[in-house]
């Protein structure tokens, strides 16, 4: 069966060489098993009939029958067009077609009867059909059986070779006719009828062409549980595979930890924290490697949360690490731990690019002989010279913004043995993508902001209130308070984007011509941003003006307002990163979104959204609904969910059926060699099911 999948699609019948490679070229189509699986995108149904007379302005597509009662080639050479007058009983409509006019007259005969399907057009008061199918009427044909006819994607240059979605079909029933015909099953019986679903066979026959609805959608069930399944099952032999290759290090309870909860912590924990806490101290007492990913909101106490485990490694005898994405966020962690570092007697060093050479060295020795027990910096803790005595925890802050290759080179600074990991991330992750992405890393997540946080209140301007916007900002800084402006520079080297910064700049200095302002973008030099940014965070100037340079890293709590323009052109992760920049301190803080007053509609519903909830997990599955899960991963990381059928945003339950399935599976049969996992193995060993292996690389 399965050498019968492998055949070249040339040798089907209605192929050839030369459309085989066209296919190839234009759908990535080489086999048997790669053409039955360029699923339909859609369906048309094709089981009623619509009169004439009951067309209407918002009809989507229709199915008529009638006569043809003339055809005509109007217009000059070059802008020919035929045209056609169609009638029922009920009235006349006027078939189009722009191109082929000329071969198409040939095919068109007057008074015989046709089915024409199209979506029709209102000009005046006239309907008409551009590019109608259009087929002469037979008794199978008018009786209406074609219920669900597939829709299938395909190229223009496929279509210019009269490869449209029609001539896919017609592929997909010679294939499904051919003698030999089959896939190999890839689950056994019993799960199949304990999960509810069709045999492999019968869904693929179904998803091309189903008899009705449900028929169709218990194929989509089927294919969709394979490709999440998979993937689950995949995640859960690595990750049962990962403990077992790496043992990790065993640390004892800490007085560190006793003595910062006892005099030093400055505020309480949040019950959030505390059972976070709880989850890592069991993982590392567990005599296996770590590697957990710890998500919450902007400022809801990531970093003193990560501290605390810190002081547990540090406790039993081993040296932690932070690495932070940018200068801005190490430069921030650093100043955070070292007052808490001072009173406990500990040695805390910052590695950065711009550290000096003669305080580095110092560094790197104390780090060497296992006098600094913790190290914070940024990519600059990844090179060659930078040596641990004994790394016993690395953390690593917002985690997507390293490659894997750098992550890698930290997990292995380590000389005995590999180090705990803990991945941070303050960009909360849609449920089904963290199941999904990191389904091998367990996963701690804060949802509590710490006590006092009042919720910051979001609203949405126009561009016609700047003057009520303005009123707005005086009024906050003359409560001592300072203001955030925003300008969506997208590109750094964008004139447009650029040129919109300066006139904003120039805008609020003429507005507040006696209120000192900062200024921040990329194109400034390192020197020059650290000048502004001390400036603004020592209350020296109150009105930021800066691009989404700030987005991550800076705390000043005294900042109350966050302004964001065009803030349309925005993505919802990136506007709730922004809007985190305040509500840092006690006072009320508001974020205000400003756009012109024609905006897309998909840009209203980001807005609304952000207006209507400041919970970043709401906001995430929301992002994932309209973005989908590529743009939310990056290009880098997109590779792993080109799923073909499944969908993060609607298959939520399947995901969670599919998971629990597998996961069970692994617990009792990790190497898989029931006669009830026979074919699961073999599909799993012949398919090399792409997975990202968070558990060896975090």
């Amino acid at each position: 069966m399965s050498s019968f999948m492998d055949t070249k699609v040339e040798f089907l019948k209605g192929v050839g060489p030369a459309k085989a490679k066209l296919l190839n070229e234009e759908l990535g189509i080489q086999t048997f098993h790669d053409l039955i699986h360029h699923f339909p995108f859609r369906y048309e149904d094709r089981s009623q009939f619509q009169t004439i007379s009951q067309i209407q302005p918002d009809s989507e597509n229709v199915q008529i029958k009638g006569v043809i009662d003339r055809v005509e080639v109007v217009g000059a050479a070059r802008k020919q067009r035929l045209t056609a007058v169609f009638r029922d009983a009920t009235g006349q409509i006027e078939l189009i077609w722009f191109k082929g006019a000329k071969w198409m007259k040939t095919k068109l005969k007057p008074g015989i009867p046709y089915i024409v399907y199209g979506k029709p057009s209102l000009f005046q008061t006239k309907f008409s059909i551009s590019h109608p199918e259009i087929e002469v009427m037979t008794p199978a044909n008018e009786a209406g059986k074609k219920t669900m006819l597939p829709v299938y994607p395909t190229t223009e240059k496929l279509k210019r070779k009269f490869v449209d979605s029609k001539a896919i079909a017609k592929l997909q029933m010679e294939l499904i006719k051919t003698k030999g015909f089959g896939v190999p099953e890839t689950v056994d019986e019993v799960i199949r009828s304990q999960m509810g679903l069709l045999d492999l066979n019968t869904a693929l026959r179904d998803i091309h062409f189903p008899r009705n609805l449900s028929s169709r959608n218990s194929a989509l069930e089927r294919l969709k549980f394979d490709e999440l399944f998979f993937i689950q099952l995949k995640i859960f032999r690595e990750k049962s595979d990962q403990k077992e290759i790496h043992k990790g290090i065993i640390f004892q309870k800490s007085h560190l930890v006793r003595e910062f909860y006892e005099k030093h912590i400055p505020f309480e924990l949040t019950e959030s924290q505390k059972q976070v806490i709880k989850e890592i101290y069991t993982d590392l007492q567990s005599g296996y490697q770590m590697n957990r990913l710890l998500q919450g909101d902007v400022g809801s106490g990531k970093t003193i949360t990560a501290f605390v485990c810190m002081l547990i490694a540090i406790g039993s005898g081993f040296q932690t690490t932070i690495m932070a994405p940018t200068e801005i966020l190490a430069i921030q962690h650093f100043q955070g731990l070292e007052e808490f570092c001072d009173k406990l007697g500990l040695k805390i060093g910052l590695i950065t690019g711009s550290t000096k050479k003669s305080l580095r060295k110092k560094y790197l020795e104390d780090l060497a002989s296992g006098e600094m027990k913790i190290l914070v910096g940024t990519h600059a803790l990844i090179e060659n010279d930078v040596q641990f005595d004994r790394l016993g925890l690395a953390v690593i802050d917002e985690q997507h913004r390293f490659g894997v290759a750098q992550r890698a080179k930290l997990w292995q600074k380590n000389k005995h043995v590999y180090p705990h990991v803990l991945v941070m991330t303050a960009t909360p992750i849609p449920r089904t993508l963290a199941m999904t992405l990191y389904g091998d890393l367990e996963v701690s997540t804060i949802r509590e902001l710490p006590k006092g946080r009042k919720p910051i209140k979001t609203s949405h301007l126009y561009d016609s209130s700047r003057l009520k916007l303005f009123g707005f900002i005086q009024k906050e800084i003359d409560l001592g308070r300072q203001i955030y402006v925003v300008y969506p520079l997208i590109e750094e080297s964008s004139t447009l984007d650029y040129k919109d910064l300066m006139d904003g700049y120039e805008s609020i200095s003429r507005a507040f011509p006696r209120i000192p302002l900062s200024i921040l973008h990329g194109r400034m030099k390192a020197k020059d941003k650290d000048f502004e940014m001390d400036r603004f965070v020592r209350g020296e100037t109150k009105i930021m003006v800066a691009t989404t340079v700030i987005e991550v890293g800076v705390n000043v709590p005294n900042a109350s307002v966050m302004v964001i323009e065009n803030s349309e052109r925005f993505g919802l992760s990136q506007l709730h990163q922004l809007r985190g920049r305040v509500g840092r301190g006690a006072d009320q803080s508001y974020c205000i979104l400003m756009t012109g007053s024609k905006i897309s509609k998909e840009a209203r519903e980001r807005i609304g959204c952000m207006v209507a909830t400041t919970d970043g997990f709401e906001i995430a599955e929301k992002d994932l609904e309209l973005r989908g899960p590529g743009d939310l991963m990056g290009t880098q990381q997109s590779g792993l969910l080109d799923l073909k059928v499944a969908d993060l945003t609607t298959d939520g339950e399947l995901l969670k059926r599919a998971r629990a399935l597998a996961e069970g599976i692994i617990s009792e049969d990790p190497e898989l060699k029931s006669s009830i996992h026979e074919r699961i193995a073999r599909h799993l060993n012949k398919n090399q099911i792409a997975t990202l292996k968070w558990s060896a690389i975090s």
